[in-house]
């Protein structure tokens, strides 16, 4: 393998020690092209996603499909019986919860009562009692808290609601989430089960709220519309962050579509992101893309003749079809306004119902960082990762020029930001190619300051050349302050980099870290250019170093 073929994963969201204890202060100067409007957090934005169709002997494959993007899943194992009690599903497997743990991701079933308004109205009534049998369901298993998903109950019951929240809250450690799937409520609404949902006081009690900002059209709607238009989901949004703040607000997110048929009655019937791309393939149906609600739309015809579809178990007649949904236009549209209103993350129903390139740009979007060419690259992970905690930044608003070589300008800039290293008061002179107005000027002089960079000769920097794989080894050496094991622990010796080579301690020093590879003939290439997607690569490698 190349230097930095493989990203390690694991490291997409973890937390930044050194910000967290204000040691790690990024700099304001930004990589060329202004992109420092590209900056955000040390942490990405939190994702969690249902789950609900398909065998449970899939889940974890249904998991693993998202790559890193999802933080906790929210499996469909708690039910209400006739009395308001607990019913556990029999989809409830302990594997899978180990699963999910093993992967770094947390398991927070949610409590539905299937829009049955009489059972809701018995489990808020028997909530002293549900409470207990949920607690106790949680701790037997492992579990890592719940979200409560009870709809279709009246306004009336809304003080007592809140108190069921409060209860478990109250009864499960603080370890434990207690999160509450709230109704998008575009109009401040107080009545009907829309107002069963106190934002303020749940929110007080919670540790989120799950704004379900879709089903603007929904099952039985007798005329064909969005599933979760912008101007919808914009104001659910707004009337969210006036009763909470945005830390506590979740966005959903529709991975689903609806059908109409005028020629029957399968009005508003739901239907998987998959499905509709399968369906109109085989009616050869067309799409529009609708701009008042930033959706698309799309129509077709079966006739009698055609191949027969069925969807959950029902065929679709004969007739023409009109089906609203979403595709990568409609869904950035929405993940956008996360980052717009600072919301604390995303929730969507349901896991196995998105197309499979959803997650090639999903938590990119979410997180604010637009870039377009990495939504399909092998390093994107990587990419992500020190975005969010600032070392790297864009070339452009929606290009992070993966695949380029980084300069020598660049590379003080990112190990000065992921440093967190500052000027000291006196100064160490400037090079006559780097001016006092070169985007760079500031980071190349704490480079140097800071014995990491020196120049090619006394008065020239070079900031446009590029940087080298030995370089780059020799760079991050000094700042890790590593040094080669000596005894049993050798590190890797190429063949192309000799022992007296001046580049050679360091290389070993990196190798032997686990932070840099050679290539299957044994070389290491070490005049070969550093990529940008290579060094995000190498400094999420190197995280745990950087951050001690």
């Amino acid at each position: 393998m190349n230097l930095m073929q493989a990203a390690n994963r694991r490291w997409r969201k973890f937390v930044v020690v050194l910000a967290a204890a204000g040691i790690l202060t990024i700099a304001a100067s930004s990589e060329p092209h202004d992109a420092e409007a590209q900056a955000s957090s040390a942490q990405g934005k939190f994702n969690m996603s249902y789950m609900y169709f398909g065998s449970p002997s899939s889940y974890t494959s249904q998991v693993d499909k998202s790559g890193q993007t999802l933080d906790v899943v929210a499996p469909s194992y708690f039910q209400i019986n006739a009395d308001g009690g607990l019913q556990l599903s029999d989809t409830l497997q302990a594997s899978f919860i180990s699963d999910m743990h093993q992967r770094g991701k947390r398991v927070v079933p949610f409590l539905s009562n299937d829009f049955d308004s009489v059972l809701g109205g018995k489990a808020i009534d028997n909530r002293e009692a549900l409470s207990d049998q949920i607690v106790k369901v949680i701790k037997d298993y492992n579990l890592d808290g719940i979200q409560l998903d009870i709809e279709n109950v009246d306004a009336a019951y809304r003080d007592k609601y809140t108190d069921l929240v409060r209860l478990l809250r109250n009864k499960l450690g603080s370890d434990k989430e207690v999160s509450v799937a709230v109704a998008a409520n575009p109009t401040g609404t107080k009545t009907g089960w829309i107002g069963l949902y106190d934002y303020k006081a749940l929110a007080a009690v919670s540790d989120y709220l799950m704004v379900m900002a879709y089903d603007e059209s929904y099952p039985g709607d007798p005329t064909p519309g969005p599933v979760a238009g912008l101007p919808f989901v914009e104001k659910s949004i707004q009337y969210a962050l006036s009763q909470a703040s945005g830390d506590k607000i979740v966005l959903g997110i529709p991975f689903y579509g609806r059908y109409w048929n005028q020629n029957a009655a399968a009005n508003g019937s739901g239907v998987s992101a998959q499905t509709i791309s399968k369906l109109i393939d085989t009616y050869g149906g067309t799409v529009r893309f609708d701009t008042a609600s930033q959706s698309p739309v799309a129509t077709f015809t079966i006739r009698p003749t055609d191949a027969v579809t069925s969807i959950n178990g029902k065929k679709l007649e004969p007739g023409d079809y009109t089906v609203w949904f979403e595709n990568e236009q409609s869904l950035k549209g929405k993940l956008k306004l996360v980052s717009k209103y600072n919301l604390k993350g995303t929730g969507s129903w349901s896991l196995n119902q998105e197309t499979a390139d959803t997650w090639n740009y999903y938590d990119l979007w979410a997180d604010g960082f637009y870039f377009t060419d990495v939504q399909n690259h092998w390093a994107k992970d990587a990419v992500l990762a020190v975005a969010n905690r600032g070392w790297m930044l864009g070339t452009a608003a929606d290009l992070f020029a993966p695949d380029a070589a980084l300069t020598r300008a660049e590379a003080a800039t990112i190990i000065v930001r992921a440093l967190g290293l500052q000027s000291s008061a006196a100064g160490s002179g400037s090079f006559k190619d780097v001016p006092a107005t070169h985007w760079a000027y500031q980071d190349i002089q704490i480079a140097k300051q800071s014995g990491l960079l020196q120049g090619i000769s006394d008065d020239r920097f070079a900031p446009d050349q590029i940087m080298t794989r030995e370089q780059m080894s020799m760079l991050l050496s000094r700042a890790l302050k590593l040094t080669s094991p000596s005894g049993g622990t050798a590190a890797k010796r190429f063949s192309d980099v000799p022992a007296d080579s001046w580049s050679a301690e360091a290389i070993a020093a990196m190798s032997s870290n686990g932070l840099v590879d050679g290539f299957a003939n044994g070389t290491f290439r070490p005049g070969a250019s550093l990529t940008r997607a290579e060094m995000a690569v190498l400094l999420n490698r190197a995280q745990p170093l950087l951050t001690k």
